[in-house]
């Protein structure tokens, strides 16, 4: 399955994955065990990169020194932060994105004044399966600084993109089998299937498309499972050119509070925003779909 699995949640055998049905009511998906064997990408060797400075300016340098396998977080870009201002500093991702799809980041460090450290930004494995890619090409990291006491941002940078040695092979295919939900304005959202294991109760896989000119975000409400109502997590970022596999996910205290074992119906309604100006691009009206 594409999606973490909660640890002790069952034998792989068990059919957790349910397919959203086309227009024809047909699902594409069967079986979380199917799905992972037909559609998770082949391993392939750990690429390589020249060693390169991404970042210097504002006393700030990083420089990119190549890529690292974990065996617990997967694939890492390793870098050399080296602050040489006054202050204490933290630096952070503000975006990070692999062969053209947005990728889950939790990158932080925090350096020093005048010392360097030497970090990991993580290429989330979960996201990079689901996204379908197996041959990392280009990396592209949009780097901040802020007050490592306050947290408060003190400088944005512009993007910079680092290439490997599988650039011209690399998987920018899109991930987008499945039913379309929204197709409005250069924007494209497309429901996957439902992981009724997922880690924190079960989750609904969102394939979305961003060709609008516009950096936007994405997220939900007037959410319902089965006919009641439940509030999702859910908040999707995706830059102008660029895709995005996200969950909504559906807290197993909600699931258990209304009696639902078994995702059946959902509605919801979508909401997109200019992530830049915070201007509303357009909301849609409520979107039926069923797993079945």
């Amino acid at each position: 399955m594409f999606l973490m699995m909660a640890a002790g949640s069952g034998s792989t055998d068990k059919d957790t994955t349910k397919a959203i049905a086309d227009d024809t009511g047909n699902g594409t998906t069967e079986t979380a065990s199917e799905k992972k064997e037909e559609e998770a990408p082949e391993e392939a060797g750990l690429p390589t990169i020249e060693e390169q400075v991404l970042l210097d300016q504002d006393g700030i340098k990083i420089t990119a020194l190549g890529l690292e396998e974990d065996s617990i977080w997967g694939t890492g870009l390793k870098i050399l932060i080296e602050n040489n201002t006054d202050k204490d500093l933290g630096i952070g991702c503000d975006a990070l994105i692999v062969n053209n799809y947005m990728i889950s980041d939790l990158f932080s460090s925090k350096v020093a004044a005048g010392k360097s450290a030497n970090e990991t930004i993580n290429l989330s494995a979960s996201s990079l399966e689901a996204a379908g890619i197996a041959n990392i090409g280009q990396i592209e990291i949009y780097f901040r600084s802020y007050d490592s006491s306050s947290f408060e941002t003190i400088s944005t940078y512009d993007k910079v993109t680092v290439q490997t040695s599988e650039f011209a092979n690399m998987d920018t295919q899109a991930a987008d089998e499945g039913k379309e939900l929204v197709n409005q304005d250069g924007i494209r959202i497309v429901g996957k299937f439902v992981d009724e294991d997922s880690f924190w109760g079960a989750g609904i896989l969102l394939y979305l498309e961003n060709n609008s000119g516009k950096n936007i975000s994405v997220s939900c409400s007037d959410v319902s499972i089965n006919g009641f109502m439940i509030n999702p997590i859910f908040s999707a970022s995706v830059y102008d050119g660029k895709m995005a596999v996200k969950e909504v996910t559906i807290l197993s205290s909600d699931l258990e509070e209304n009696n639902i074992t078994s995702v059946e119906e959902v509605e919801l309604k979508f909401s997109v925003l200019d992530s830049d100006s915070f201007q509303s691009l357009f909301k849609t009206d409520t979107i039926s779909f069923t797993t079945k």
